[in-house]
C-alpha cells in the first residue's frame, strides 16, 4: 500500500496548522483524496507532501501563491523544461529585485534613525541631560 499523510501529521512535519494546509488546498495547490463516511478525512499522498514542501520554500523565498503554484504546476507537465527553467529563473530574478530593492529602503531607514538618535543625543548633552540608554542591555547595566 502507497504512503499516505494525515492532515495532522503534515502539520506537524512542517510546523503549520491545519488550517494553513486547508488553505492550500483551496487555492489548488493540494488535492488531498477524501475518504470516510462523507469524505470528511483528507488523505494526502506523496505528491500532495511534496508539492506542500515546495509552496512553503516558495514562501520562504517571498513568493505568491499564483507564482508558486504556476511553478509547480509546470513541472507536472514535463513538456519543455528549458522553458520551466527559464520561467523559474525570470520569477527569481524578479523576487531578488524586490528583496534588494527592500534591504535598500531598510538600510536607508537605519541610516536616517541613526542621524535623528544622534541629534537627540547632541541636544540633550547641550541641554545637560542624560540621554537614555539606546537599548535594553544598556538599561541593565545602568
Amino acid at each position: 500500500m502507497a504512503t499516505t499523510y494525515t492532515i495532522a501529521e503534515l502539520a506537524r512535519e512542517f510546523d503549520i496548522t491545519a488550517r494553513a494546509i486547508r488553505f492550500y488546498e483551496d487555492q489548488g495547490l493540494l488535492s488531498p483524496k477524501r475518504e470516510g463516511q462523507g469524505g470528511r478525512n483528507r488523505v494526502y499522498t506523496p505528491r500532495d507532501r511534496t508539492r506542500l514542501k515546495l509552496t512553503l520554500r516558495g514562501k520562504r523565498l517571498g513568493l505568491t501563491l499564483s507564482e508558486i503554484k504556476s511553478i509547480i504546476d509546470m513541472y507536472e507537465t514535463p513538456k519543455d523544461t528549458a522553458a520551466q527553467i527559464n520561467r523559474f529563473l525570470g520569477v527569481l530574478a524578479h523576487q531578488r529585485d524586490t528583496l534588494e530593492q527592500q534591504r535598500a529602503d531598510i538600510e536607508m531607514s537605519l541610516a536616517e534613525i541613526a542621524v535623528h538618535e544622534e541629534e537627540c543625543r547632541r541636544l540633550l548633552g547641550t541641554a545637560g541631560m542624560e540621554p537614555a540608554p539606546a537599548d535594553a542591555e544598556e538599561r541593565d547595566a545602568a
